[in-house]
């Protein structure tokens, strides 16, 4: 195996540093542009593992791409969309990017295409049926090359049906909803998408795709009972964007001022955001940071050298950045609302169960959530399940229990390709800025 020693923060952390564009508005922002009237340019885009694979899906449905590096290291990326998008026979790669295996297949539909989808071997095994049901009421016609409903399939969009509404679970996962929702628009007849009866998985993300629609002009109207949308069929015109810094990705660094009493400061924090990340805000205060936003867009976190329990619902993709912090905490923490996590990278779940309790923690499994009861804190070996949160929450241990090391940190390349740099770098200099 591939283990990386985990830095350990012998002294508190003092540091600046800039974290990589949001991958979830990157790649919204991606199929965006695909299915729009005229061309996009899309500033501080997300180059990573799972942006470069749907960046190469787009380009296998004849969507011009032309890279732009700019002068502060950032990139931008231009689309020019086909006058009709290539209906194949196509391949797909997906990686072990959810939003490529979810997306695409709904861009694929709107392509009326034969295309064959296969990822990673552990993507064979995450969630994709509430998605491909979706499409199979649009008429698209799916063989399955291994398990129903799953990663690797061939799928023919050829025969359209417009069904006055189409239902959708949406327990398991957010993008299976925000897929249908991103196309939409560009269906013969529009779409009313409605969820099926049971609990919604990450609302937020729900709530950044609406957004992201209406910032760009897409008619959208959400049913009185918020588990409905009805999207009128139109043509996107082309857009200029900027992407937000990931907020969610900034959470390791910023959890790192709780754990060692430092410092840490992130520039261009929005002052308003869809992003999951956000959140950081309140919960590091709940725990006992002092976190301020400064009129230049920085944020400031700094630790007091107390770490409180916190009892938080719904933290959805920062939960195992939020658990490895409460596995640090003075007092047991409860994160509920989050049993859609055993259908991401890895079953998130029983996998902070499982490195948690390495380290000395006792973690109780419920349907929807986790119990953390700190304890005597040890060294230990934790495994990152290709799973790139697990990989960053593995690190977070590390900067307060010496000797941890982390199986396979390469995964965070998946959105953060200069994680390990940026990471040693925090360590290094007081007050450093950090690229």
């Amino acid at each position: 195996m591939n283990w990386w020693p985990a830095p350990y923060a012998a002294a508190p952390v003092d540091t600046t540093v800039r974290v990589p564009a949001s991958k979830s508005l990157t790649n919204r922002y991606l199929i965006l542009a695909a299915q729009a009237s005229s061309p996009s340019t899309i500033h501080n885009t997300l180059i990573s593992r799972d942006t470069q694979l749907m960046l190469e899906a787009l380009e296998a449905f004849g969507v011009g791409i032309e890279r732009i590096e700019q002068p502060d290291g950032s990139t931008t990326v231009v689309i020019s969309p086909p006058q009709r998008l290539n209906a194949g026979p196509l391949t797909v790669s997906c990686g072990l990017a959810g939003t490529v295996m979810r997306f695409v297949p709904v861009l694929a539909a709107v392509a009326g295409a034969v295309a064959d989808f296969d990822g990673d071997e552990a993507a064979r095994v995450r969630p994709m049926a509430p998605v491909l049901d979706a499409l199979a009421e649009l008429g698209v016609k799916f063989t399955f090359h291994g398990a129903e409903g799953m990663l690797p399939f061939t799928m023919d969009a050829g025969s359209p049906t417009l069904p006055e509404t189409v239902t959708i679970d949406g327990s398991a996962s957010s993008q299976f909803i925000s897929a249908l929702l991103l196309c939409a628009a560009s269906l013969p007849g529009g779409l009313h998408l409605q969820v099926a009866p049971g609990p919604l998985a990450s609302p937020d993300h729900i709530a950044m795709t609406v957004a992201t629609l209406r910032e760009f002009g897409v008619q959208l109207e959400v049913d009185p009972d918020g588990r409905g949308w009805k999207v009128a069929p139109q043509r996107i015109a082309g857009f200029t964007a900027t992407v937000e810094p990931d907020l969610s990705n900034a959470g390791p660094f910023l959890a790192a001022a709780l754990a060692t009493r430092g410092v840490v400061r992130v520039p261009f924090w929005p002052a308003q955001t869809t992003q999951v990340g956000g959140k950081w805000v309140q919960i590091l205060t709940a725990m006992g940071a002092e976190v301020t936003l400064g009129e230049d867009a920085v944020l400031t976190v700094r630790g007091t050298g107390v770490i409180r329990g916190i009892d938080y619902p719904d933290s959805s993709e920062l939960a195992p950045t939020l658990a490895a912090l409460c596995a640090l905490a003075d007092s047991p923490s409860t994160l509920s609302g989050i049993g859609h996590l055993r259908g991401h990278e890895t079953d998130r779940l029983a996998a902070l169960q499982q490195e948690l309790g390495k380290v000395g923690v006792a973690v109780s499994v419920s349907e929807d959530g986790l119990a953390i009861t700190p304890g005597p804190l040890r060294a230990a070996d934790l495994d990152s399940y290709e799973d790139h949160r697990m990989a960053t929450a593995g690190a977070l241990l590390g900067l307060a229990i010496n000797g941890v090391r982390v199986e396979n940190i390469a995964t965070t390349a998946k959105t953060m390709p200069d994680f390990v740099q940026l990471w040693d770098a925090m360590l290094q200099q007081p007050g450093q800025d950090t690229k």
